[in-house]
Protein backbone atom coordinates (compact mmCIF):
# COMPACT_ATOMS: atom_id res chain seq x y z
CA UNK A 1 0.00 0.00 0.00
CA UNK A 2 1.14 3.12 -0.87
CA UNK A 3 1.64 6.26 1.29
CA UNK A 4 -0.97 8.16 -0.60
CA UNK A 5 -3.64 5.66 -0.55
CA UNK A 6 -2.48 5.14 3.29
CA UNK A 7 -3.56 8.47 3.98
CA UNK A 8 -6.84 8.78 2.23
CA UNK A 9 -8.01 5.33 4.50
CA UNK A 10 -6.31 7.01 7.27
CA UNK A 11 -8.94 10.24 6.66
CA UNK A 12 -12.02 8.18 5.96
CA UNK A 13 -11.48 5.74 8.26
CA UNK A 14 -11.04 7.58 11.40
CA UNK A 15 -14.28 10.05 9.93
CA UNK A 16 -12.06 13.17 9.87
CA UNK A 17 -13.16 13.40 6.42
CA UNK A 18 -16.94 13.57 8.10
CA UNK A 19 -16.23 15.85 10.06
CA UNK A 20 -14.41 18.25 7.52
CA UNK A 21 -17.31 17.69 5.15
CA UNK A 22 -20.43 17.95 7.94
CA UNK A 23 -19.01 21.22 9.64
CA UNK A 24 -18.46 23.20 6.21
CA UNK A 25 -21.56 21.80 4.84
CA UNK A 26 -23.93 22.62 7.85
CA UNK A 27 -22.58 26.46 7.82
CA UNK A 28 -23.45 26.36 4.26
CA UNK A 29 -26.65 24.98 4.51
CA UNK A 30 -27.72 27.00 7.78
CA UNK A 31 -26.64 30.72 6.88
CA UNK A 32 -28.83 31.47 4.27
CA UNK A 33 -31.62 30.70 6.21
CA UNK A 34 -30.76 32.49 9.22
CA UNK A 35 -29.50 36.02 7.02
CA UNK A 36 -33.04 35.43 4.99
CA UNK A 37 -35.07 34.76 8.37
CA UNK A 38 -33.43 36.97 10.74
CA UNK A 39 -36.24 39.09 11.95
CA UNK A 40 -38.28 36.30 12.61
CA UNK A 41 -35.23 34.02 14.52
CA UNK A 42 -34.51 37.11 16.78
CA UNK A 43 -38.26 37.66 17.33
CA UNK A 44 -38.86 34.44 18.39
CA UNK A 45 -35.88 34.00 20.68
CA UNK A 46 -36.17 37.54 22.35
CA UNK A 47 -39.64 36.49 23.35
CA UNK A 48 -41.60 39.30 21.17
CA UNK A 49 -38.38 41.76 21.31
CA UNK A 50 -38.14 43.35 17.53
CA UNK A 51 -34.68 43.97 15.99
CA UNK A 52 -34.88 45.16 12.38
CA UNK A 53 -32.36 43.30 11.11
CA UNK A 54 -30.75 44.33 7.63
CA UNK A 55 -32.56 43.42 3.89
CA UNK A 56 -31.24 39.52 3.58
CA UNK A 57 -28.86 39.94 0.62
CA UNK A 58 -26.60 37.38 -1.27
CA UNK A 59 -23.53 39.07 -0.51
CA UNK A 60 -24.90 38.69 3.60
CA UNK A 61 -25.96 34.92 3.08
CA UNK A 62 -22.49 34.26 1.47
CA UNK A 63 -20.45 36.73 4.76
CA UNK A 64 -22.36 34.45 7.27
CA UNK A 65 -21.45 31.29 5.77
CA UNK A 66 -17.45 32.88 5.11
CA UNK A 67 -17.91 33.82 9.08
CA UNK A 68 -18.66 30.89 10.12
CA UNK A 69 -16.22 28.84 8.29
CA UNK A 70 -12.95 30.64 9.15
CA UNK A 71 -13.38 30.62 12.41
CA UNK A 72 -14.98 27.22 13.34
CA UNK A 73 -14.27 25.65 10.02
CA UNK A 74 -10.96 26.52 9.39
CA UNK A 75 -10.17 25.37 13.12
CA UNK A 76 -11.55 21.64 12.73
CA UNK A 77 -9.67 21.89 9.29
CA UNK A 78 -6.46 22.52 11.54
CA UNK A 79 -6.92 19.73 14.11
CA UNK A 80 -7.37 17.50 11.30
CA UNK A 81 -4.03 18.33 9.70
CA UNK A 82 -2.11 18.15 13.07
CA UNK A 83 -3.39 14.73 13.52
CA UNK A 84 -2.08 13.72 9.93
CA UNK A 85 1.40 15.63 10.14
CA UNK A 86 2.30 15.31 13.65
CA UNK A 87 3.39 12.05 13.06
CA UNK A 88 6.29 12.17 15.68
CA UNK A 89 3.62 12.92 18.42
CA UNK A 90 4.53 8.95 19.35
CA UNK A 91 7.70 7.81 19.48
CA UNK A 92 6.83 4.20 18.33
CA UNK A 93 4.83 5.19 15.20
CA UNK A 94 8.10 7.57 14.25
CA UNK A 95 10.35 5.22 14.44
CA UNK A 96 8.02 2.39 12.23
CA UNK A 97 7.96 5.71 9.72
CA UNK A 98 11.32 6.65 9.62
CA UNK A 99 12.75 3.62 9.58
CA UNK A 100 10.53 2.53 6.41
CA UNK A 101 10.58 5.60 4.30
CA UNK A 102 13.50 6.85 2.14
CA UNK A 103 13.37 10.26 3.06
CA UNK A 104 10.86 12.87 5.38
CA UNK A 105 9.47 14.26 2.11
CA UNK A 106 7.66 11.02 1.61
CA UNK A 107 6.25 11.39 4.93
CA UNK A 108 5.27 15.04 4.64
CA UNK A 109 3.88 15.08 1.05
CA UNK A 110 1.23 12.89 0.78
CA UNK A 111 -0.74 13.74 4.83
CA UNK A 112 -0.31 17.31 3.51
CA UNK A 113 -1.54 17.50 0.24
CA UNK A 114 -4.63 14.77 1.32
CA UNK A 115 -5.27 16.93 3.77
CA UNK A 116 -5.65 19.64 1.96
CA UNK A 117 -7.37 18.31 -0.73
CA UNK A 118 -9.79 17.32 1.79
CA UNK A 119 -9.71 20.37 3.55
CA UNK A 120 -10.50 22.53 0.30
CA UNK A 121 -12.96 19.52 -0.92
CA UNK A 122 -14.97 20.41 2.60
CA UNK A 123 -15.18 24.24 2.29
CA UNK A 124 -15.96 23.85 -2.11
CA UNK A 125 -19.22 22.10 -0.74
CA UNK A 126 -20.41 23.92 1.57
CA UNK A 127 -20.15 27.08 -0.79
CA UNK A 128 -22.44 24.58 -3.11
CA UNK A 129 -24.72 24.60 -0.01
CA UNK A 130 -24.62 28.20 0.58
CA UNK A 131 -25.29 28.69 -3.17
CA UNK A 132 -28.54 26.59 -3.59
CA UNK A 133 -29.54 27.84 -0.55
CA UNK A 134 -29.42 31.18 -1.35
CA UNK A 135 -30.17 31.16 -4.93
CA UNK A 136 -33.77 29.57 -3.62
CA UNK A 137 -34.25 32.19 -0.71
CA UNK A 138 -32.75 35.42 -1.26
CA UNK A 139 -31.33 35.08 -4.85
CA UNK A 140 -28.23 34.53 -7.19
CA UNK A 141 -24.47 35.61 -6.08
CA UNK A 142 -22.34 36.97 -8.96
CA UNK A 143 -21.42 33.27 -10.24
CA UNK A 144 -18.14 33.86 -11.00
CA UNK A 145 -17.15 35.75 -7.76
CA UNK A 146 -18.20 32.40 -6.28
CA UNK A 147 -15.80 30.31 -8.52
CA UNK A 148 -12.88 32.35 -7.88
CA UNK A 149 -13.54 33.34 -3.98
CA UNK A 150 -13.55 29.82 -3.38
CA UNK A 151 -10.08 29.58 -5.28
CA UNK A 152 -8.64 32.38 -3.72
CA UNK A 153 -9.93 30.86 -0.12
CA UNK A 154 -8.94 27.67 -0.94
CA UNK A 155 -4.98 29.04 -1.41
CA UNK A 156 -5.28 30.23 2.00
CA UNK A 157 -6.70 26.87 3.25
CA UNK A 158 -3.30 25.04 1.57
CA UNK A 159 -1.30 27.92 3.22
CA UNK A 160 -2.92 27.21 6.67
CA UNK A 161 -1.82 23.82 6.42
CA UNK A 162 1.84 24.52 5.43
CA UNK A 163 1.73 26.71 8.96
CA UNK A 164 0.08 23.83 10.61
CA UNK A 165 2.88 21.50 8.96
CA UNK A 166 5.49 23.48 10.60
CA UNK A 167 3.64 23.82 14.17
CA UNK A 168 4.59 20.17 13.91
CA UNK A 169 8.47 20.50 13.46
CA UNK A 170 8.15 23.03 16.18
CA UNK A 171 6.95 20.90 18.41
CA UNK A 172 5.68 16.98 18.95
CA UNK A 173 2.29 17.63 20.60
CA UNK A 174 -0.68 17.67 18.66
CA UNK A 175 -2.47 20.29 20.45
CA UNK A 176 0.45 22.50 21.02
CA UNK A 177 0.80 22.33 17.32
CA UNK A 178 -2.77 23.46 17.13
CA UNK A 179 -2.41 26.08 19.75
CA UNK A 180 0.76 27.76 17.59
CA UNK A 181 -0.88 27.38 14.18
CA UNK A 182 -3.82 29.26 15.54
CA UNK A 183 -2.04 31.92 17.23
CA UNK A 184 0.42 32.73 13.80
CA UNK A 185 -2.89 33.12 11.81
CA UNK A 186 -4.35 35.41 13.92
CA UNK A 187 -0.88 37.15 14.01
CA UNK A 188 -1.14 37.66 10.50
CA UNK A 189 -5.20 39.61 10.62
CA UNK A 190 -3.88 41.11 13.28
CA UNK A 191 -1.01 42.43 10.76
CA UNK A 192 -3.94 42.73 8.40
CA UNK A 193 -4.59 46.54 10.44
CA UNK A 194 -1.36 47.82 8.77
CA UNK A 195 -2.16 49.10 5.46
CA UNK A 196 0.98 48.92 3.94
CA UNK A 197 1.04 44.90 4.46
CA UNK A 198 -2.69 44.12 4.19
CA UNK A 199 -2.29 43.43 0.20
CA UNK A 200 0.17 41.15 0.75
CA UNK A 201 -1.07 39.04 3.41
CA UNK A 202 -2.41 35.26 3.08
CA UNK A 203 -5.18 35.85 5.65
CA UNK A 204 -6.54 38.68 2.85
CA UNK A 205 -8.08 36.11 1.42
CA UNK A 206 -10.34 34.01 4.03
CA UNK A 207 -12.41 36.99 3.71
CA UNK A 208 -12.62 37.37 -0.01
CA UNK A 209 -15.62 35.40 -0.83
CA UNK A 210 -18.68 37.43 0.01
CA UNK A 211 -17.63 40.65 -1.93
CA UNK A 212 -16.91 38.67 -4.64
CA UNK A 213 -19.86 37.13 -4.58
CA UNK A 214 -21.16 41.17 -4.85
CA UNK A 215 -19.14 41.53 -7.76
CA UNK A 216 -16.06 43.05 -7.08
CA UNK A 217 -12.62 42.78 -8.52
CA UNK A 218 -10.44 39.67 -8.03
CA UNK A 219 -7.68 41.48 -9.11
CA UNK A 220 -7.01 43.21 -5.81
CA UNK A 221 -6.30 40.04 -3.98
CA UNK A 222 -3.32 39.25 -6.68
CA UNK A 223 -1.11 40.58 -4.39
CA UNK A 224 -2.15 38.64 -1.29
CA UNK A 225 -1.97 35.28 -3.67
CA UNK A 226 1.17 35.57 -5.39
CA UNK A 227 2.59 35.96 -1.35
CA UNK A 228 0.69 32.71 -0.23
CA UNK A 229 1.66 30.75 -3.35
CA UNK A 230 5.51 31.83 -3.00
CA UNK A 231 5.48 31.74 1.17
CA UNK A 232 3.43 27.98 1.23
CA UNK A 233 6.55 25.77 -0.47
CA UNK A 234 8.21 27.74 1.48
CA UNK A 235 6.84 26.36 5.03
CA UNK A 236 6.96 23.14 3.50
CA UNK A 237 10.76 22.85 2.94
CA UNK A 238 11.22 24.49 6.63
CA UNK A 239 9.27 21.83 7.53
CA UNK A 240 11.48 19.08 5.70
CA UNK A 241 14.71 20.73 6.80
CA UNK A 242 13.67 20.62 10.97
CA UNK A 243 12.17 17.02 10.66
CA UNK A 244 15.05 15.75 9.19
CA UNK A 245 16.93 17.17 11.79
CA UNK A 246 15.18 16.14 15.08
CA UNK A 247 16.14 13.25 16.93
CA UNK A 248 13.28 10.54 17.81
Amino acid sequence: MTAWRLEWYRLVRTRRLLALVMVFAFFGFTAPVITAYMDQLVGAAGQGLVIQAPDPTPELAVGQFTSNASQIGVLVAIVVAAGALAFDARPELATFLRTRSGSIWQLILPRYVVSTLAIVAAFALGVLATWYETVVLIGAPDAAGMVVGTLLTGAYLAFAVAVTALATSLTRSVLTAVAVTVVVLLGLLVLSVVEALAPWLPSRLIGVLPGLAAGSDAGDHLRALATTVVVTPVLLLLTVRRLERREV
